[in-house]
């Protein structure tokens, strides 16, 4: 009985294992609904009128004391429950693991800042801002449906790609910064503002991203000529990543089309090409 209801706890908290589809949706469903609600209250909270109310004040002190107890609930199941896995079999030493595990960590940030102000008197102030944590669960959570798959998929695949295009983008960056550095920083007006190279990085990933906030900007024609080059050269580095983001993306569409088509409508198995009218026949 203790084994049955153990694996049963498992499944449920564990989208991505075959077991009771049904309650996993509306648990998981539950769950990244109350995130949200969490997420809307703590900002809710910083607007006067409801921080200065009472009764408001009120209200929002028990709802998170409620989500509080239902996440720690979800949080010790899932510790007590994480053996049932072949990599955290070991009773004491495999739950250890889980809890030092990204998503066991994600799971105790939702939680931690009402404990560490129940406890050492945390500053309310700080605990407002922690509580978004929370919002991190979701990662969590919807990282075991299908389109968060493909999401994952597509950076893993592209991460050659993307890292050397954020390689690019960083050296684009300190070659902007050094060549505005040395055109600007002797001019009188611009002496105190671009002082160094790394003072200057503000200035070039502002502009290279075509933001342009105007607090620093070129004052000689050189350093001038030379921010219109370095816009322009941002526009296409910067748009390097989305360019290889989006072609896995296609990728992955093409691949799940593909799977699709080629799944059995009898038993959902997936065929190959060259069996297809074979397997078609045996059904």
């Amino acid at each position: 009985m203790y084994k049955v209801t153990k694996k049963k706890v498992h499944g449920l908290l564990h989208p991505e294992i075959v077991g009771d589809k049904h309650w996993d949706k509306i648990i998981n469903v539950f769950i990244i609904t109350l995130i949200i609600l969490n997420v809307i209250a703590v900002m809710i909270e910083t607007i006067p009128s409801f921080h200065d109310d009472y009764n408001e004040q009120q209200f929002f002190r028990y709802f998170d004391l409620i989500s509080v107890i239902i996440f720690t609930l979800e949080y010790v199941l899932r510790v007590w429950s994480s053996n049932q896995e072949e990599k955290y079999k070991h009773s004491i030493w495999g739950r250890l693991k889980y809890m030092l595990s990204p998503g066991a960590l994600i799971d105790l940030m939702a939680i931690l800042p009402f404990y560490l102000h129940a406890i050492i008197g945390f500053d309310l102030r700080v605990l407002r801002m922690l509580r978004l944590l929370r919002f991190f669960r979701l990662f969590r959570l919807t990282a075991y449906m299908k389109s968060a798959h493909m999401i994952t998929n597509v950076f893993k695949k592209r991460i050659n790609e993307l890292a050397l295009s954020l390689i690019l983008v960083i050296f684009l960056i300190i070659i902007a910064s050094s060549a505005i550095y040395f055109s600007e920083h002797l001019h009188p007006e611009n002496k105190e503002k671009f002082i160094s190279i790394p003072a200057t990085i503000w200035w070039a990933v502002v502009t290279l991203t075509t933001t342009g906030y105007g607090d620093m900007y070129p004052m000689t024609t050189a350093g001038k000529i030379m921010a219109g080059i370095i816009m322009l050269t941002g526009v296409a580095f910067f748009a390097l990543p989305a360019g290889i983001i989006t072609a896995g993306f296609l990728e992955e569409f093409r691949k799940t089309r593909k799977q699709k088509e080629n799944k059995c409508p009898h038993c959902g198995m997936l065929i190959e090409d060259d069996n297809h009218n074979n397997h078609e026949e045996d059904h």
